[in-house]
């Protein structure tokens, strides 16, 4: 089955609490995920920052939901228990909890502010009940990602082949290669030669050299360009290379590089373009937001 969501879940974390005892927020999670039937690979899904398992994100959101009605308390770190309200909730016997059942407890509206007039973007989350805020925030921000990544690969097309050049020498250096932009300047720039456009140290040192090769192009590039680039490092005997494309390349392209005894990076569009956001090269930061969250140990008495 699907992930459930975090409203989904409250109902079953407080049948799970009503046994009386103390339960950690760990093992709650492992026998709700086992009582949803989720399997191994819906148990590694990831929030879109990768950071906290989707489903670990939603029974933390179900269990501060119900925290924040009095239904549930916590006893020490990381453990909870039912409280007497909670035990009354569930003798109800209701066919769900969610957040406008909740809404019956007065110390839950005051969390939520709705003593007040409801908000714009209370009821937008209200209505995206299968997010948690946490996700709300991290597919926002990764579909603003996608659209300047989609921007940042047009004007890249857009730009002169010399540019080109200049903004992989920009990428290289800010990942560590090439020695300085001065070194890798000098090094990219060679208008083919024998199927290489350039060559870069690959560290400071100067310790070995990688072969580049950079292609501004629309067309998917296929296995005989990057075979053709192989050869050129053979005739090099050079073992570590970098083909980047403003477009894609090919499976047969990709699955060739993977069979050869040359190391060779196929760095497409995509790939160029996130390089680039995550290396703030050719954008521009306008906002940065942070996300907090209570420190126990801070509140944690001796």
């Amino acid at each position: 089955m699907a992930i459930p969501d975090y409203q989904t879940i409250m109902l079953p974390l407080l049948k799970l609490l009503f046994d009386g005892q103390e339960h950690s927020l760990r093992d709650s999670i492992e026998q709700l995920a086992s009582e949803f039937q989720l399997t191994e690979e819906e148990r590694k899904e990831l929030l879109p920052s990768g950071r906290q398992s989707t489903f670990d994100n939603r029974v933390g959101w179900a269990r501060t939901y119900l925290k924040k009605a009095r239904l549930i308390e916590s006893t020490r770190r990381g453990y909870f228990c039912i409280t007497e309200r909670g035990k009354k909730v569930v003798r109800d016997k209701p066919v769900k909890i969610d957040v406008r059942s909740l809404e019956q407890f007065d110390e839950f509206n005051e969390f939520r502010n709705l003593r007040h007039e409801k908000s714009e973007t209370t009821q937008e989350w209200d209505e995206g009940i299968a997010q948690t805020p946490e996700e709300l925030l991290e597919s926002a921000h990764l579909k603003v990602r996608q659209d300047l990544l989609a921007e940042l690969r047009q004007t890249i097309k857009n730009c002169s082949p010399r540019f080109f050049e200049y903004l992989v020498i920009d990428v290289l250096v800010k990942l560590g290669y090439g020695g300085s932009r001065k070194d890798a300047g000098k090094a990219i720039g060679r208008s083919g030669d024998d199927g290489i456009d350039g060559i870069i140290k690959e560290d400071r040192l100067g310790l070995d050299t990688i072969y580049v090769q950079a292609k501004r192009w629309d067309n998917s590039v296929g296995r005989p360009e990057v075979q053709k680039f192989a050869g050129a490092l053979q005739g090099h005997r050079a073992k570590k290379g970098i083909f980047i494309t403003t477009s894609t390349f090919t499976k047969e392209a990709e699955e060739y590089v993977s069979r050869i005894d040359n190391k060779i990076v196929l760095i497409d569009g995509d790939t160029l373009g996130q390089l680039m956001i995550d290396n703030d090269i050719g954008v521009n930061r306008i906002a940065s937001y942070e996300v907090k969250k209570v420190d126990t140990d801070y509140f944690t008495e001796a």
